[in-house]
């Protein structure tokens, strides 16, 4: 058993598509359990800017800091989590790249009979979901209303923030957990396994969509706490 400071702050990063709100539930039984938490507004137009954008909010933390990110998200933690606030990672059905590495990488070849994420063409350099297809893929376990509501009110996805690579992977010198939905129609579940496998991960998994963050708020919860404890196998 190794240990890492304690922490009692959380920050949450969202992913591609949808903003921080989704964050909601997951926020409130962290502040019940006496957490201090920050939710990043990132505007995914580019990883670079976004993990600008959640460093500062890191600048803003008085100790150590459990860093969160959902789908893209994880490839700002990658990156970000090198701040020297951040003492544990956690992925929620998340991409994890290493050095060189991009979401736009981890997708380009997808194993055989994988579901294909409703994405459509570019529109102006950048991306959004198929509305009609987004609760199959993105929210099959939310009520059919938010799951609507989160069709409809996609943030653009810039091409910079998909493409762009983390340098330095701060998995490899940190601890990290991983939170695999095993019915996730966006990022193949043996995907996720693979990358928080290669990231020496401590790995919990849960029936749920790609959206587990809002369905599942108490089993994120729960391994946010575990990341917070301080403790690792």
């Amino acid at each position: 058993m190794t240990t890492t400071p304690e922490a009692k702050n959380v920050v949450l990063v969202h992913g591609g598509f949808v903003d921080g709100s989704g964050w909601r539930g997951v926020h409130e039984l962290l502040r019940a359990d006496g957490c201090t938490v920050s939710v990043v507004q990132n505007p995914t137009l580019s990883l670079e800017g976004d993990v600008a954008t959640t460093q500062r909010v890191l600048d803003a933390q008085d100790g150590p800091t459990v860093l969160v990110g959902h789908s893209y998200g994880g490839a700002v933690i990658s990156q970000a989590a090198n701040h020297e606030n951040v003492s544990a990672l956690v992925y929620v059905a998340a991409f994890a790249p290493d050095k060189g590495e991009s979401v736009n990488t981890l997708i380009a070849d997808p194993p055989p009979g994988a579901p294909v994420p409703p994405i459509l063409p570019p529109n102006d350099g950048f991306l959004f979901l198929d509305r009609e297809k987004f609760a199959a893929s993105f929210a099959g376990d939310l009520p059919a209303d938010e799951a609507r509501f989160l069709a409809d009110s996609q943030v653009p996805w810039g091409l910079d923030a998909l493409g762009g690579t983390v340098t330095l992977p701060a998995w490899r010198t940190k601890p990290s957990f991983y939170l695999v939905a095993t019915d996730d129609r966006m990022i193949p579940p043996p995907a996720q396994r693979a990358m928080a496998e290669r990231a020496g991960a401590t790995v919990s998994e849960t029936g749920g969509s790609h959206a587990v963050y809002v369905s599942k708020p108490g089993e994120v919860a729960a391994l946010i706490k575990k990341a917070a404890a301080g403790a690792t196998a």
